[in-house]
This record gives C-alpha cells, structure tokens and sequence, in this order.
C-alpha cells in the first residue's frame, strides 16, 4: 500500500496551510528515487534564506545522495534503529549548529536558527512533492570527527528526503508506525498564556 497525502493530511482543530497539514515524516522512502542537483540545491536555497537572529546564520549543512561514500558514512553514524529505512532515501542532510561567533563568544538562538531553516527545508521538500523525516538519533562525536568539524560546529540533527514507496516494502516492524494515525497535543496543553 502506497500512503499519500490525503492517506496522512492532519485533522487540525483550526484551519491551517494544506502544505503544513500535509507535511509528514514518513520511513518508507523509494530507494530507486533520485534527487537532482537542482532538487537539492532548491531545498538548501529554502534553508538559506529562513530568519536568524541579527541575521547570524548560524547554520551548516552536509548534504550527500545515496550512492556516495558520504551517504553511506553518515547512515554508518545513525542509531541502529535508523539505519534500516534512512538507508533508503535519497539524500541525507546533517544540520550543524554555529555555536560561538568568530569570536569565540557563544550564539545562544543557534539551535532555534538551525531548526528555522530545517523546518523551511521541510516545507519545500513538501512543496517539490519529496517528503523529510528528521532524525535526531545519530552519534554527532562521529559525525563531528568523521567530516573534521571544529568545535563551534555543532552537528543537531539528520534530515532523510526522499519519494515515498509503498509500505510493505519497509521492515515489518516500521510497518504499522508507518500507517498509524497522526497526534499532537491539543493548544490548551501548549498554550501557557493566551491573552
């Protein structure tokens, strides 16, 4: 079975942009799908031009496609439960926060900035037709020594893109997470103050 945005659209409890309700994070990705350049410099060009704060930018991106020894290295550094479906999409992309300035003085909102610009990354994915499954189960120390980062690059999260494939092509036991309903806490429980 092929899942498709009508098979995933959100039931939101106020009306919201269809690309955001649209938007999931699927694990079973078409390993014969293949992203372009001009498709993956579109997503990176959409992470570039997300807000920071006093227009620091303190993000960097390793991105590499399926069938480089880049790819192949960073599925390596997943988390074990990971690597299986992640394997299968067609590019992989590791967010790096800038934490210190030239300086050495620390940038705070770094994190925040970095996850503005994934979330951009997310949403044009979404709008090119591809999907992202962001991934935070990874061993950054690898990642860190493995692409020789200095200390200020701090790498946060892996991004999966990809064209979906049919469920049943994934493990069987990502098979029904790949097709259980949508949650999210409701407002009142996220809302502290609403006045």
């Amino acid at each position: 079975m092929t899942i498709t945005a009508d098979d995933r659209r959100a039931v939101t409890a106020h009306p919201i942009a269809g690309v955001l309700a649209d938007r999931w994070s699927p694990r079973s990705f078409d390993s014969t799908a293949e992203l372009t350049d001009q498709q993956l410099t579109t997503l990176l060009e959409a992470a570039r031009w997300a807000p920071s704060a006093a227009n620091f930018q303190p993000r960097r991106f390793i991105a590499a496609r399926r069938g480089t020894a880049e790819f192949h290295a960073i599925v390596g550094m997943l988390a074990e439960g990971n690597q299986p479906w992640a394997v299968r999409a067609s590019a992989l992309v590791i967010g790096i926060a800038v934490t210190a300035d030239s300086d050495g003085k620390p940038y705070r909102w770094a994190e925040y900035d970095l996850g503005q610009s994934l979330a951009h990354l997310s949403v044009q994915a979404h709008t090119e037709g591809l999907h992202v499954h962001q991934i935070g189960g990874f061993d950054p120390i690898a990642v860190a020594q493995h692409f020789e980062l200095d200390d200020s690059l701090v790498p946060v999260s892996v991004t999966a893109i990809g064209s979906i494939a049919d469920v049943s092509e994934l493990d069987e036991r990502y098979q029904a997470r790949e097709v259980a309903g949508r949650e999210r806490a409701s407002l009142d429980d996220l809302v502290l103050v609403f006045a």
